[in-house]
């Protein structure tokens, strides 16, 4: 019988049956949308409010700075957009890293289309943003730094709060301009403990799909004051920023995954670091010319993301499919591309070596007898592809 094991945490998560539990009745009896007047829609108005300052508690935010979305795709499409076209007479300048998710890369191409000047930060070996080049990317014309806490793919940590005080500094320095500072906190929302004062973040963005939670809920953290135009536009919800019908029950979802996440989250990261840690070394010690791809303790507890030379990541994921076990090379949002990761070209792999890289990311019901078997099978399977292509034999002459 095929064994179906489950390592794309990354990509998705099942929902928590603790969630799936809760939600249903706002499909059901408590349906409401939440801009009508009766008392169906007003009990579901106060759900929502209460989902909002439990959101707002788990960052250190307020109630209304959280703006419920769609995704993390749209959070981070307002985020960068909104902030650009406010802000446009002020200057046309943003800053992004060069591993950002597509959804951010691809916001950031459409900007400069329409006249703004995007600068994307170098990265080091480990994926870190380069701190100093950062500090020369900032003047006057700047409105916006964007970058991603936690890298989907490698799982590289950034020093967000240390890049928040430069652009506080920056600030302060120059007091004409107005730097806003954006985090993509898709991956690294609930995993890691999230304040958006000690951060000095002016906008997060968080998703639930990552964390246990159903699809189609995110939101977006808006500190107050902040110069924001909408991208979509209608009924007015979400304090004007964000125009369409509630989708409370995955909002109720959203929220309680967090609850549970946070309840969690210490006790479920030692054991994710204990697997994770077991994966890398066994990896490392089995199968040869295999490299770690992102920071070797800066990562997140769940993440393992390994380039094999002489292996294409296609072929690799498609074999261990065939065994039961489901990887991926990368993004699920750019997984069905031919092209090599821009994320793991930053960090300076050559194209062929990009192209044989795998993710395998872990999550709550990952077992240690999971571990155990990838561990028996991808060797023998990386070995196989690598006589195909030839390459087998010169790395047994290394050896």
């Amino acid at each position: 019988m095929k064994k179906a094991i489950y390592l794309d945490y990354a990509a998705t998560t099942p929902i928590d049956p603790r969630v799936w539990r809760a939600l249903q009745p706002y499909f059901i009896r408590q349906f409401g949308n939440t801009m009508s007047l009766h008392s169906f829609g007003q009990a579901a108005k106060q759900v929502l409010e209460d989902c909002r300052q439990k959101m707002a508690d788990f960052i250190g935010a307020t109630a209304e700075e959280i703006i419920f979305t769609s995704s993390a795709t749209e959070s981070n499409n307002l985020a960068l957009k909104g902030i650009a076209w406010a802000n446009r007479h002020q200057g046309r300048h943003i800053i992004i890293s060069s591993i950002e998710h597509p959804c951010v890369l691809e916001s950031a191409h459409w900007l400069a289309r329409q006249g703004f000047k995007i600068t994307k930060l170098p990265v080091d070996q480990w994926g870190l943003v380069k701190i100093n080049e950062l500090k020369k990317a900032l003047k006057k014309e700047t409105i916006l730094v964007s970058i991603i806490h936690a890298s989907n793919e490698i799982g590289t940590i950034q020093p967000i709060a240390e890049i928040g005080r430069i652009i506080r500094d920056f600030n302060r320095r120059h007091p004409q301009s107005r730097v806003y500072f954006h985090t993509d906190a898709a991956q690294s929302f609930g995993k890691i403990p999230l304040n958006v004062d000690q951060m000095n973040l002016d906008l997060l963005t968080a998703s639930s799909h990552k964390i246990y939670g159903p699809k189609g809920a995110a939101l977006l953290y808006v500190r107050k004051g902040t110069n924001l135009e909408p991208i979509l536009h209608g009924g007015g919800q979400e304090f004007g920023l964000r125009s369409s019908t509630i989708n409370l029950p995955a909002i109720v979802g959203f929220t309680l995954a967090a609850q549970i996440y946070q309840k969690e989250r210490e006790k479920e990261n030692k054991r994710l670091i204990k697997l994770r840690d077991k994966l890398i070394k066994g990896i490392l010690n089995t199968v040869p010319e295999a490299h770690l791809n992102g920071h070797p303790t800066k990562r997140l507890a769940n993440n393992v993301n390994f380039w094999f030379k002489g292996v294409e990541g296609e072929s690799l994921v498609m074999q261990l499919d065939l065994k039961g076990v489901a990887v991926s090379t990368g993004s699920a949002c750019s997984s069905a591309k031919l092209e090599p990761s821009h994320i793991l070209l930053a960090i300076g792999l050559k194209p062929e070596q990009a192209h044989g890289s795998l993710r395998i990311s872990l999550g709550r019901w990952t077992t240690d007898k999971e571990i155990n078997y990838l561990l028996k099978i991808l060797p023998p399977i990386v070995e196989r592809l690598r006589e195909i292509s030839g390459v087998s034999a010169i790395i047994s002459r290394k050896k």
